[in-house]
């Protein structure tokens, strides 16, 4: 194992913590456009998504302190707030999903090229998470695009229906000061 590779992913790591704090503030962007648009359940998804997200951010935090890695914490990355339709902020939720899907799978195969098995444990859960997540996204856009203009119609279906597992998952590692 060489100190480069050790380094790689250790870097990775630190740019995930950024990443998931992008995704979070990037969530409440999305919640506050529905709760302007007298959305609330979808504004509350949103929040809660929000939430989960800082809480992701925090167990990478956790997981550098535990292994007395190096870590500052970096400014987030632009958030977007102009939107004109729900299935617009939700396509955007599903990208981004998809794009931290693909960050954790570089970080578990950098893991593993490092030879790095309690770094590939931590990112096991982190990769059935992000299954999850981009299920539920992909669920809330079908029906986002079944309603159409009617957006009260993907109200009533939160209102009927769990989307996601609401960021609750008692496997889940340990986040930096506690999860929210």
């Amino acid at each position: 194992m060489t100190r480069e590779m050790t380094e790689s992913f250790a870097d990775l790591l630190r740019a995930q913590v950024r990443n998931e704090f992008t995704a979070s503030q990037q969530y409440i962007a999305l919640a506050v456009w529905f709760d302007n648009h007298d959305l609330p359940r979808l504004a509350m998804h949103f929040y809660r998504q929000s939430v989960e997200e800082r809480n992701h951010a925090m167990m990478f935090v956790q997981y550098l302190l535990d292994r007395d890695l190096d870590i500052a914490i970096q400014d987030v990355g632009g958030v977007l707030n102009d939107f004109s339709a729900p299935a617009e902020l939700i396509e955007l939720a599903l990208h981004q999903e998809k794009e931290v899907t693909a960050q954790v799978e570089r970080l578990f195969r950098a893991a593993r090229a490092e030879d790095d098995v309690l770094g590939e444990q931590f990112m096991m859960w982190f990769l059935k998470e992000q299954v999850e997540e981009v299920a539920a996204m992909n669920t809330l856009l079908a029906i986002a695009t079944r309603a159409g203009a009617q957006w009260f119609q993907i109200e009533e279906h939160l209102a009927r229906e769990t989307v996601g597992d609401a960021g609750i998952d008692p496997a889940a590692p340990p986040a930096a000061g506690g999860a929210l």
